[in-house]
């Protein structure tokens, strides 16, 4: 699995910047505030995504498309539990998948991979398959909230 650690330092901070939010580095060992898994998952609150080196990339992505699919008010309100409903739960995974191949070194190929590794369950058996099946759905909820661009890309914004 792709920890913080394995790719550029630069890499993640970047992307996160990239829709205005602030990547928060924690020390070793530290606690990781606002995780909801607990350490080593990343941790949300308001607009700020926690980290620390042995954070899985994936789980990075995961909390910051978290961050992007939530409306304002949820995200202001923030503290740990992003909430949403299955629909936007999709969209988060979706997103996530998307922001992989934004990361050099890790891509979606990888972010498919770490997802299965990590226990995420579709019923199509696995993140690929259902990415390109029912995440479809997914995609065009990201579309109609104008988080992706038609031709799949970001948009760089967040849902408001």
């Amino acid at each position: 699995m792709l920890r913080v650690a394995d790719i550029p330092k630069p890499l993640l901070p970047e992307l996160v910047a990239r829709y205005a939010l602030q990547f928060i580095r924690v020390a070793d060992a530290a606690p990781i505030p606002h995780s909801f898994w607990g350490a080593p998952e990343a941790g949300i609150s308001s607009h700020r995504l926690f980290a620390r080196a042995d954070t899985p990339v994936h789980s990075v992505l995961h909390e910051l498309a978290h961050l992007v699919c939530m409306t304002t008010q949820r995200r202001e309100a923030l503290q740990t539990n992003a909430g949403g409903d299955a629909d936007e739960e999709c969209a988060v995974c979706y997103l996530q998948v998307v922001l992989a191949d934004h990361i050099g070194g890790f891509g979606r190929a990888r972010a498919f991979a770490d997802m299965d590794s990590w226990g995420y369950s579709f019923r199509e058996g696995s993140a690929r398959a259902w990415f390109f099946g029912d995440g479809l759905s997914a995609q065009q909820w990201l579309l109609s909230n104008v988080l992706l661009l038609p031709s799949l890309q970001p948009t760089w914004r967040l849902r408001h």
